[in-house]
């Protein structure tokens, strides 16, 4: 999910904070993941390779694996709003801005796929599933923020879950799809889309309706008080 930065931090680690030495950890450990999964074992290969000691690496991710997934997903979420162009989503229509973030996003993780796959399984464990929901739900909330979501009423709401639930399903048609350019995933993709699309349209016919609905409230109100 991390792509190279276009201007790299060359501080030394050891000058770095803890909360500075993070994403550079999270570089390191991605390719020790396939195989010894988000370990202390993967964390201390990391830090032998950038040259500080295993402990104070560990200090980073106190929590241990859930810590090191939710470090991984915070880079992948700040990558994407890096590389997506503001004025390039402006251009485009609600739908196509959502579609170019969730696809930009598995471009982005397209050199990690077995250290997502082993993150999905921790993320899957009972104990850490509260945490996986809210990571699910910042990615969402970055999404729509790109694509310029202002709503903060109960719609910021249902328009985050809605999208977490499409880039999660995505993402599990993602890790399996061995077809050409990905052509299963975006089509599946798409559909899901089409689907956002249509609720969202049915809530907003929804509500324009229920505006043009004469007020009960105002109704009881003149029984109360009548013109005079």
């Amino acid at each position: 999910m991390t792509m190279p930065s276009a201007t790299p931090d060359l501080t030394p680690p050891d000058d770095l904070t803890l909360d500075d030495l993070a994403p550079r950890l999270i570089d390191a450990v991605l390719p020790h993941v396939p195989f010894d999964g988000w370990t202390p074992q993967a964390l201390a290969r990391a830090a032998d390779d950038l040259g500080i000691p295993a402990d104070r690496a560990a200090l980073v991710f106190p929590g241990g694996a859930i810590d090191m997934i939710a470090g991984f997903i915070a880079r992948a979420d700040a990558d994407m709003a890096d590389t997506l162009d503001p004025a390039t989503l402006a251009s485009l229509k609600i739908r196509a801005r959502i579609r170019l973030c969730i696809t930009t996003r598995l471009a982005q993780a397209a050199p990690h796929r077995e250290a997502i796959r082993r993150a999905l399984a921790v993320l899957a464990l009972p104990a850490n599933a509260m945490r996986g929901a809210r990571l699910l739900w910042r990615t969402a909330d970055t999404m729509w923020r790109l694509a310029g979501d202002t709503a903060t009423d109960f719609n910021h709401y249902t328009k985050r879950l809605t999208l977490g639930g499409v880039y999660a399903a995505t993402l599990a048609v993602w890790l399996d799809d061995e077809s050409d350019d990905q052509a299963e995933t975006l089509a599946f993709l798409d559909r899901r889309l089409d689907g956002i699309i249509r609720f969202e349209t049915f809530k907003y016919r929804l509500r324009e309706s229920q505006a043009r609905l004469p007020s009960l409230s105002r109704f009881l109100g003149r029984l109360r008080y009548p013109a005079s």
